[in-house]
């Protein structure tokens, strides 16, 4: 998911001229020794009790091209399935994303550790929807895919019968719906009383919290599986923005108690640890960045208190 023009590169460099300051880049290296001694936390999907590892990848930067490129890419998959990490998501409105990720786990040879989660087209009038659903096959080369989604509710109706078909056939595991936009919220919950779903996606962060107050609430109720984009509170302004807001500040001292080593570990840590949320999927195209989101997957995570001390933190920013 992409962020403001501040991004964590920029934190980074802030932070660490910042006096009294605990810089991201500091955490990241002790994080990566201490790994092997802290076990991945799951979560289950609902409808089958699947367990999978709370910290995932977005993919909307994957559309690339060039071999150095791709070898930057395959390090990052490479370092996620290290970390314990195997949720990808991506999709046909990424651009090549869809294609990117298929070549790179079929040169990895290590289609059977990720998750792969992927989504409809954004455009189109959906005529022949099975047509629709199997060019998710042929980009990513696979013939199982562990989640499609309905992307934005774009040809909602006329494709959730083809993903029902997919399903039965078994072809897709599991099938839902995503959006990232206020704005589908109502829509969305119709969607989900109406269908059989096993997931649903929607955006949530410390600085967005709207899906707390009644979407994820009703994911639950239908037993559906939550899985969070822009969990750094994505296309937002560089002021109101999660890791531009805490630019020039430390960690605050709550933090050792949820076991987080970063600015990026407290605000996933925030997202995963609400008891309705499945994953998220942060999006990065850098290995050290996977080391730190993996971490947010490990360790303590908050409780209901923790949270609620975190959001009166973030609120006072």
């Amino acid at each position: 998911m992409r962020f403001s023009s501040l991004t964590r590169r920029d934190c980074l460099q802030l932070s660490a001229m910042a006096a009294a300051t605990l810089a991201l880049a500091r955490f990241a290296p002790a994080f990566a020794a201490e790994t092997p001694a802290l076990k991945p936390i799951t979560k289950r999907i609902p409808s089958t009790g699947e367990q999978i590892p709370v910290i995932g990848l977005g993919t909307n930067q994957y559309s690339v091209e060039t071999p150095e490129e791709m070898a930057q890419l395959q390090q990052v998959l490479e370092t996620m399935r290290a970390q314990g990490g195997k949720v990808i998501d991506t999709a046909r409105g990424y651009g090549r994303s869809e294609e990117v990720i298929g070549e790179l786990l079929a040169k990895m040879g290590k289609r059977s550790d990720f998750f792969i989660s992927t989504k409809t087209s954004i455009r189109g009038d959906f005529g022949d929807p099975n047509s629709d659903v199997q060019k998710a096959f042929d980009r990513l080369k696979v013939d199982k895919i562990d989640l499609m989604l309905i992307h934005n509710l774009h040809g909602l109706d006329t494709l959730i019968p083809a993903l029902i078909k997919a399903k039965e056939a078994g072809r897709v595991r599991y099938i839902g719906m995503s959006t990232s936009m206020d704005s589908q919220y109502e829509a969305q919950m119709a969607a989900m009383r109406k269908y059989p779903l096993d997931v649903i996606q929607v955006d949530y962060s410390i600085a967005n919290r709207t899906a707390a107050d009644a979407i994820i609430p009703l994911a639950q109720e239908r037993k559906m599986g939550v899985m969070v984009n822009m969990p750094f509170g994505g296309r937002r302004d560089a002021q109101t923005t999660t890791f531009g807001r805490v630019a020039d500040k430390p960690l605050p001292a709550w933090a050792k108690d949820i076991d987080a080593t970063s600015w990026a570990q407290i605000f996933l840590k925030y997202v995963v640890s609400h008891p309705g949320v499945a994953v998220a999927i942060p999006g990065t195209t850098r290995a050290r960045h996977i080391i730190d989101n993996q971490g947010a997957g490990r360790g303590r995570l908050p409780d209901a208190a923790m949270r609620k001390e975190m959001e009166r933190y973030w609120d006072t920013l």
